[in-house]
């Protein structure tokens, strides 16, 4: 199977869905400081990271569904759109945390909020495990490039090779 987005041979959606987790964990950090006595901003900060996350899952899920669209029927398939259904329950949450939170005067989070956006991260990590399987399950003959030629070959097209002296 070949992803319809690729950046120089690898798929996009992979590179795109760590975004989102990445913020939705920071923002779960700012909120968990903001509740435990911290600064107000905290709050404020963790929302508006929740914001940023649903921006770049939406991205994220956009480029899901263009790969989803060439993915063989059977495991493999079943696999990635339970992966995709996966984010979108996590980002489901955030947005309803998110829609809670929009009317308070600085958007911080409570008690409740926190343990929604845990549980919302426990969702994603089950997503992360389901990704890894996917990109295995895709790549499964292919064989990753080492040493220069994974960065594109030595400038100038030359080969560099190191001899040993001779004793």
């Amino acid at each position: 199977m070949e992803s319809r987005l690729r950046v120089r041979g690898h798929p996009i959606q992979p590179m795109l869905v760590t975004f989102p987790f990445g913020l939705f964990v920071s923002a779960t950090v700012f909120d968990l400081a903001g509740v435990a006595d911290g600064p107000a901003f905290l709050g404020e900060v963790g929302y508006w990271t929740s914001v940023a996350a649903l921006v770049a899952a939406a991205l994220a899920g956009v480029a899901g569904m263009v790969d989803l669209w060439d993915v063989p029927g059977g495991r493999t398939r079943r696999t990635a759109v339970t992966f995709n259904l996966v984010n979108t329950a996590m980002a489901g949450l955030f947005l309803l945390a998110c829609l809670i939170r929009a009317d308070s005067p600085q958007r911080g989070a409570t008690g409740v909020l926190v343990a929604v956006e845990l549980v919302a991260l426990a969702v994603g990590s089950f997503g992360v495990w389901l990704g890894t399987r996917l990109m295995r399950q895709y790549d499964a003959g292919r064989v990753e490039p080492s040493g220069f030629e994974a960065f594109g070959g030595v400038p100038g097209g030359s080969t560099v090779e190191i001899s040993r002296p001779r004793a």
